[in-house]
């Protein structure tokens, strides 16, 4: 059966945006409609002269809210820097280069505001729903990233990852989703929640079309992702901290899943690594993610702090709190775990733990802000570590037999996202 061109592909997807029924109003805050139609037609006509700009030629793309498209304004999902009506003057780097790779952007996805929690709640623009259960919480940031792949909305999503902004959706929704390397793509002209440790990376069905999206985020040749050997392979399943307080779902999955990485034949070890203790210690004295968005959002904060979603304003109001002094000693303290980490993991092809603790709760579960708070930190609790400590990390659908979807995570040691890429596709092989 031939494949259909990226045309047809496009107007299906639109026709899913545009389904009253679903979720493409929520998901979806913008649609290039005309744009995307003109990006397919031009792709195809190259596919008909034997052209091709590389694998991502002719893909449907979403972006998410926080990147820059040139006389827009990047609104971030709040109602408020819409208002504000800072218009962007070009576009962000990253939707330069997929635009240049061919890519047919098809929309601008939905995220909780300012990307700052991790359910994917939003109050302003609604939550999009998630595709496994409309009931539950899509998981955020890149709230919408999610449900758009999931749900056909497109191909590939970019969303960012800054505490797990991409992969607790994707674990959530029942999706692939890639934090690279942070330094390897560029975070200019993305609205900014932590200068520190924003990293931008995409969201997909699979391992493969992710990799074709990195490369082309990072301005990298396009290339083979050869799947690694799982025959020996030595994997490290992280004990202590991301084991502690699993859901059923979770608590059953994630065992099953080292089973069969081990009959497969992995080299499985289980590693004791207090170096989550002393992550823990260091974010209990203060916090660079707070601390910095804090600093971004001071004087809008009191400008017109109530029109920000509460829970939002009340995490980012606590920067409020941090002094200079705990702001620079945590950031040498992490310059220095992160050294440790790298050590650490030297001798292991990666490290394995659920991507998050809990399945996606009920919206029902989340209603009040106690009940929010305690839920968003279990989401993020196990997905933060790999910023932390300046890891790349990708998350892994684990088969669902018709519950609800749960994540396996791997870690591996900054600039190694192509090795962790190639061990990612042995998995999901595993799983598919």
């Amino acid at each position: 059966m031939a494949k259909l061109s990226s045309g047809e592909r496009l107007t299906a997807a639109l026709q899913r945006i545009d389904d009253a029924a679903g979720e493409g109003g929520r998901a979806c805050l913008s649609v290039y409609r005309e744009q995307a139609l003109a990006a397919a037609e031009a792709s195809d006509a190259r596919a008909r002269a034997g052209i091709s700009l590389g694998p991502l030629d002719g893909t449907i793309v979403s972006i998410k809210d926080l990147f820059d498209v040139a006389g827009e304004v990047t609104r971030a999902a709040s109602k408020v820097l819409f208002e504000e009506g800072k218009v962007a003057a070009q576009d962000a780097p990253i939707v330069q280069r997929l635009r240049a790779a061919g890519a047919v952007i098809v929309a601008k996805t939905n995220m909780s505001e300012f990307a700052f929690t991790g359910l994917g709640i939003n109050p302003h623009y609604g939550t999009p729903a998630n595709p496994a259960d409309r009931a539950r919480v899509p998981g955020g940031s890149s709230s919408g990233a999610a449900v758009a792949v999931g749900d056909g909305f497109c191909e590939i999503a970019i969303g960012s990852d800054t505490g797990g902004s991409v992969r607790i959706p994707a674990s959530f929704c029942g999706v692939t989703g890639f934090k690279p390397s942070r330094q390897r793509v560029p975070t200019d002209g993305a609205f900014p929640l932590s200068y520190t440790l924003d990293s931008i990376g995409p969201l997909a069905k699979t391992v493969a079309e992710c990799a074709a999206a990195d490369a082309v985020l990072a301005g990298e040749a396009a290339w083979t992702l050869d799947v690694a050997p799982l025959s020996g392979l030595r994997l490290g399943v992280a004990q202590g901290l991301p084991l502690e307080n699993l859901d059923d779902t979770v608590g059953r999955r994630f065992p099953e899943a080292l089973d069969r990485l081990q009959r497969a034949g992995a080299r499985l070890s289980y590693e004791k690594l207090p170096l989550f203790d002393d992550m823990m210690q260091v974010l209990g004295r203060s916090s660079i993610l707070v601390a910095e968005v804090y600093s971004i959002h001071k004087e809008r904060l009191a400008r017109r702090g109530d029109d920000i979603d509460q829970i939002v304003r009340a995490r980012v109001s606590k920067g409020a709190e941090i002094s200079s002094a705990d702001y620079i000693n945590v950031m040498r303290a992490r310059a220095s775990l992160i050294r440790a980490m790298d050590a650490r993991l030297a001798d292991l092809d990666a490290l394995v733990l659920p991507t998050t603790p809990i399945v996606a709760p009920r919206i029902d579960e989340v209603s009040t802000p106690a009940a929010f708070m305690a839920r968003n930190a279990m989401a993020l609790r196990n997905t933060t570590i790999a910023n932390f400590f300046d890891l790349t990390a990708i998350s892994l659908p684990l088969p669902r037999d018709g519950g609800l979807p749960t994540g396996l995570m791997l870690f591996e040691r900054n600039g190694h996202d192509r090795r962790l890429l190639r061990i990612a596709a042995a998995i999901e092989k595993v799983f598919s």
